[in-house]
């Protein structure tokens, strides 16, 4: 009998998804359903692949969300995060299982009770970063423990980025992902973790100039910033009595000074609309933000506000994204700062069809065992194929498609909503995720703990 998975949503981070469930679809026994607003937009490979279809499903049409969810066996939802309670809700209702890459809300969080009582495995934070940071810090974790050693130091950064075959720009960087959460990133609180047995804040205006630096062998030297609450996970990590724990986000070193530009404009901002921004050119956005004057152009002026010389990078970076170009218009209504910026920002960003994407994963875990001191460093680079078969496509989908099938084969039990943090969850997982070339290298390093040379800002 036909094991029958649904997935809502086939966006940006499905594509291996997709094609894993297909490639073992004769073997496993399943059937694929695909449900999105934009069908046509799915690829004959898998549209025309006779054990999928592939439905125009809108999930706020209540009668055809509930009919696709009631004749599946198990749900993946790719939907934007705030999406899924909706599906979540008719899972329970059906008795399905039902798995995401997104991290758990405190609305789904809500249910666990019923689904404990249904049996049923709510698989989230099952993606990239969070899931495979997740799963490859706590195989490292578990192992340490297991030795008789004790957490002092937890660090870990990952990066959405380009390629090195592909890093064109002075910004040496692209979307690879949600190009709105790269815009808003950090925003909605300040940035909150403990380092040496001290808590520390960032508020949002000084994020991008407090990073900390690393290399990776091979690809060079990388700058991290601070993730908005990297205290989330101390207790499911069972890190309570770490010294330092801090999460963040990795870019090349020299992004976060540049993009503070934004920041220190007021670009960045999500909370107000601009009158007349369909019509407004991308020259007259910028000016926006810059005090008036009957002789100074704008280009003048922005060197004064941000304090910036005609010969400094910074400079070169601004002009190298057509900020100043008074004939590309931004034609969309309504639009706050952020959207516009988002906008002015794809025209560069956006990866070409044969352009790489590069996803970059950074551990440090510091350890005391038997009175000494040590530290374990791991890492993992992935590299795309092009604008389709991305590597976040790729880090993303893979762990989600394994997770469902294992689930499917009753090698995932427990019930209840949870994250990929235990041995039977992470080690098979990260043992097939090996065989699509994901694996972590890891390193004994002379312990460091915190550098504070290392810190900027």
């Amino acid at each position: 009998m036909q094991r029958k998975i649904l997935v809502i949503g086939a966006g940006k981070s499905t594509s291996y998804l997709l094609d894993y469930f297909l490639g073992k679809a004769r073997s496993e026994n399943l059937y694929l359903t695909v449900g999105d607003l934009n069908p046509n937009t799915v690829p004959k490979a898998i549209s025309e692949h006779p054990l999928c279809k592939v439905i125009l499903l809108d999930i706020f049409n209540e009668s055809e969300r509930k009919k696709a969810i009631k004749a599946s066996d198990i749900v993946v939802s790719m939907l934007p995060a705030q999406f899924h309670l909706k599906v979540a809700k008719d899972c329970i209702v059906y008795k399905k299982h039902l798995v995401t890459a997104s991290y758990v809300s405190p609305e789904i969080k809500v249910l666990e009770n019923k689904v404990k009582e249904s049996g049923l495995v709510f698989m989230n934070e099952i993606g990239l970063d969070p899931g495979i940071d997740h799963m490859s810090a706590m195989q490292v974790i578990d192992g340490i423990r297991e030795k008789g050693g004790k957490i002092v130091l937890f660090e870990s950064f990952t990066g959405g980025l380009v390629a090195p075959e592909s890093d064109h720009n002075l910004w040496n960087y692209k979307f690879t992902w949600n190009p709105r959460n790269v815009v808003i990133a950090g925003q909605g609180g300040t940035a909150k973790f403990i380092q040496e047995g001290t808590y520390k804040y960032i508020p949002y205006h000084k994020l991008f100039r407090r990073t900390e630096f690393f290399e990776i062998e091979g690809y060079g030297k990388f700058e991290g910033y601070a993730n908005r609450d990297s205290l989330n996970y101390r207790e499911a990590y069972g890190l309570q009595d770490a010294l330092t724990i801090y999460r963040g986000t990795m870019r090349r070193v020299g992004f976060s000074k540049a993009w503070n530009m934004f920041v220190e404009l007021g670009m960045t901002d999500d909370s107000y609309t601009v009158e007349n921004s369909e019509h407004m050119s991308y020259r007259e956005f910028v000016n926006l933000f810059l005090p008036y004057s009957r002789t100074d152009s704008v280009e003048l002026k922005l060197r004064h506000y941000l304090k910036i010389d005609q010969d400094d990078i910074m400079w070169e970076k601004l002009k190298e994204l057509d900020l100043f170009d008074d004939t590309k218009i931004i034609n969309l209504k309504n639009a706050t700062p952020a959207q516009i910026l988002q906008k002015i920002l794809e025209d560069s960003w956006t990866l070409k069809p044969n352009e790489k994407d590069m996803i970059v994963m950074y551990h440090k875990f510091g350890y005391e065992i038997n009175g000494k001191k040590k530290q374990i460093d791991s890492n993992t680079v992935v590299i795309g194929k092009d604008r389709v078969h991305t590597a976040m496509s790729k880090t993303v989908g893979l762990p989600v498609a394994i997770a469902t099938l294992l689930i499917l084969n009753g090698k995932i039990t427990a019930p209840g909503v949870q994250i990929p943090i235990s041995k039977e969850i992470y080690e098979p997982i990260l043992s097939e995720l090996k065989n699509y070339g994901i694996r972590f290298k890891e390193f004994e390093v002379p312990y460091l703990g915190y550098d504070p040379d290392s810190v900027t800002g």
